[in-house]
């Protein structure tokens, strides 16, 4: 994969968090064209590609196939089942298929490597992406100041299908991401875990700096770590010293157009900030709860 890609780093750590033997499923996307080109693969599992779109209901129909075998005695190993897909295969084009799998309560684990963008066809926005971020397909210019719509609260809706664990991580803390994909891939039923996961090339930062850049995402409350078990809410992490959310951006070059000398965007960042401080304020009250 590219220098820096933290999808990788994601993926090392959330196996540490599984014991038992693993099925992976995985869509189209950065992940499966640099790891399974055919007819090699770099897995060390059982490894289905499948389309763009239907991560949800190939690891749907795996999971019932194995549950039907097991019942005639063909499997006596507990095997689990792991679903990988960027946010573009999860925040838009695979959206339907997943929530139907959790609809339906398959016992499998869903793990979104979120890089916020479509980054295997060069860098295009996703309805993961944060406003005013500049990408191919919405670019800052002299008129528009990047993506104007928010960024998706795919958590939040995932979590609305009343399924038994949901989490939000990032690599700033690797045993958060990996106690959270052993609680969600032991947990009996449908689970989710979205990784905010840093792309170098699309953040358009130094390849060394996807930790740090989660650590500011984390600190400046734009990217909070959470999970919820059975419909109750906990924070798993609250900055001890919160970070201006403008710390998070600058360090970016994809929201350079922000802070360029003379033609600084300040409402834009205070408005983020009062957003971000809203969306945390929200999430404490569940927490709370």
């Amino acid at each position: 994969m590219c220098p820096g890609c933290g999808a990788p780093t994601a993926l090392r750590q959330a196996f540490m968090g599984i014991d038992a033997p693993v099925v992976v499923v995985g869509a189209t996307g950065c992940l499966e064209v640099s790891t399974t080109v055919y007819p090699y693969s770099a897995w060390r599992t059982p490894f289905m590609h499948v389309a763009f779109e239907n991560a949800g209901a190939a690891v749907s129909g795996v999971e019932a196939a194995y549950k039907a075998m097991k019942n005639k005695g063909n499997f006596k190993e507990n095997i689990k089942f792991v679903a990988f897909g960027g946010d573009g295969g999860t925040y838009d084009i695979g959206l339907q298929s997943l929530s139907g799998a959790l609809e339906r309560g398959h016992d499998f684990t869903y793990i979104c490597y979120n890089n916020q963008g479509y980054m295997n066809t060069g860098a295009q926005r996703s309805s993961a992406t944060p406003q005013n971020a500049s990408a191919t397909t919405s670019p800052a210019g002299s008129v528009l100041p990047g993506k104007l719509q928010r960024a998706k609260n795919l958590t939040e809706i995932v979590a609305a299908h009343n399924i038994p664990y949901v989490a939000q991580t990032s690599l700033h803390n690797p045993m958060d991401l990996i106690m959270k994909v052993k609680r969600a891939v032991e947990t009996p039923g449908p689970a989710f875990v979205n990784i905010l996961v840093p792309c170098p090339l699309f953040w358009r930062i130094d390849q060394g700096d996807q930790v740090k850049l989660c650590k500011l995402a984390v600190d400046s409350k734009f990217w909070p770590v959470y999970e919820v078990e059975n419909g109750v809410y906990s924070l798993s992490y609250t900055p001890k010293s919160e970070v201006p959310v403008e710390e998070f951006l600058k360090a970016q070059g994809r929201y350079a157009h922000l802070f360029k000398k003379g033609k600084e965007r300040p409402d834009i960042v205070e408005h983020a900030q009062k957003e971000i401080d809203a969306e945390w304020e929200k999430l404490k009250g569940k927490c709370e709860k």
